[in-house]
């Protein structure tokens, strides 16, 4: 095939792809050894050039980087979701007006569609290069990616391989699970196992299955939740669309000009830390882009990652003495969905970079561990259902907490004081295991008791 013939971002990804192929893209039985690929491919993105804090100094236009997860975008595996300005929250948080990123609204219901279309495309396009001069019938083209996840991830990656010829689906779920999320997964087509107490159980056996795959001479693929490079690209669009989106509407029709607009922060949920990757990824994307505007827009912006107690694995690596990852013992927290007992180094390893550079250039620039109760989480759904009339579960509260907690928001307000003009934008990650019956039930549990 001529490279001529092929858009921009595949000869990115083929670039990419030749580093790794040599060793890894071997063949068993005529099928591709996809699991080393995978594994070749987790090494962090290359750092920004040496003593490069500063923003690029020639104005250019505003546009976003066009050829992040391009093709998922194109194929509409996820969508860009509203950017809505929030007056409940405004008015608590005087005088930072908070902008809500609805990524509940995403397909499967949550922002985890980014990443697993940029995921599943471009390991559908491997495949399909590897099978082309080795498939005798069609049988022998499909391909299986094989995912644990506490539901969402196992949502995503179903909702998104439902669209792709020739890709099935097998997702293992903890016991924690809510029935609700495995009734959904089934109904969209996944095979699923319901295996060990919790995600990290079911993890271990996910990978033993893709072993078990590669030894027999299949081509299945495992899928993090959130451990991979392209969950995090595909992740980092969201920071693309709130720069776009915010840029959009500080516009001015009767001036002809954009108001100045800077985000003082953003607010996003943890578990294994694959959304905090991405929107480490994006923001430091735009910083060093070629806009001036955008670079503008995100210097100084301090990335608030949040927890609950119980579930709190980021916190404790982040905020360790020698900088190592700390396992938790267990997850003992209602926001099930941020149940990973570690992070990937790579959040931390970004996180201090991010801060690093808020240091070196005196930009602000910094990322805030942020804590908060089961019952403050709760409190975020619930107060967020009344505000918005939307649904999210505990995990997504976590990031509402912030605003909505009277203890936190004096924290966070504290933290913004001398960027009074800044605006708060909260990563409204979604969420699948919620309805009216759950969220009525937590109330009372944690908020009426």
């Amino acid at each position: 095939m001529s490279l001529l013939l092929l858009p921009t971002t595949t000869i990115v990804i083929l670039v990419l792809l030749a580093s790794v192929l040599p060793s890894a893209y071997s063949l068993s039985n005529g099928k591709p050894n996809f699991q080393d690929i995978v594994s070749k491919m987790r090494a962090d993105l290359p750092q920004p050039p040496a003593n490069s804090s500063s923003p690029p100094s020639s104005k250019m236009d505003a546009s976003p980087p066009s050829c992040v997860a391009h093709e998922a975008r194109s194929l509409n595996l996820f969508s860009t979701t509203p950017l809505i300005h929030s007056a409940p929250l405004s008015r608590l948080c005087h005088p930072h007006p908070v902008y809500l990123k609805l990524d509940l609204l995403q397909l499967s219901g949550s922002f985890k569609d980014r990443g697993m279309a940029h995921l599943c495309t471009t390991v559908q396009k491997m495949h399909n290069s590897a099978t082309t001069n080795n498939s005798d019938d069609a049988a022998t083209d499909r391909m299986k990616v094989i995912s644990s996840s506490g539901g969402n991830a196992g949502l995503a990656v179903t909702t998104v391989a439902r669209k792709i010829p020739q890709m099935d689906v097998s997702v293992i779920v903890p016991e924690t699970t809510k029935p609700l999320v495995v009734e959904k997964l089934r109904s969209l087509g996944a095979e699923v196992t319901i295996h060990g107490k919790n995600w990290n159980a079911a993890d271990a056996l996910a990978r033993q299955w893709v072993d078990d795959a590669k030894k027999s001479g299949g081509g299945a693929v495992y899928v993090s939740p959130y451990d991979n490079p392209l969950l995090w690209t595909g992740h980092s669009t969201v920071i693309d669309e709130i720069i776009t989106q915010l840029l959009e509407q500080s516009f001015d029709p009767a001036t002809q000009q954009t108001n100045d607009v800077k985000i003082g922060a953003v607010l996003a949920s943890v578990g294994g830390g694959g959304l905090l990757c991405g929107i480490l990824e994006g923001v430091e994307r735009n910083y060093h882009g070629s806009s001036e505007v955008r670079s503008k827009l995100v210097q100084g912006t301090k990335v608030v990652a949040c927890e609950t107690e119980g579930a709190a694995s980021f916190a404790a690596s982040f905020n360790s003495d020698d900088g190592s990852i700390v396992c938790l013992d267990g997850i003992n927290s209602i926001a099930t969905s941020l149940g990973a007992t570690s992070v990937t180094p790579a959040v931390i390893q970004r996180s201090k970079r991010h801060r690093d550079r808020g240091e070196i250039s005196n930009s602000g620039d910094d990322v805030i561990s942020y804590v908060c109760t089961d019952s403050e989480a709760v409190l975020g759904c619930v107060q967020f259902s009344s505000d918005h009339r939307m649904l999210v579960e505990p995990a997504c509260g976590a990031s509402l907490a912030p605003l909505y907690s009277d203890r936190l928001r004096a924290k966070l307000l504290e933290q913004l004081k001398d960027d009074e003009d800044s605006v708060i934008v909260v990563e409204v990650c979604g969420g699948s295991g919620v309805n009216m019956d759950l969220l009525r039930g937590w109330k009372e549990s944690f908020l009426e008791k």
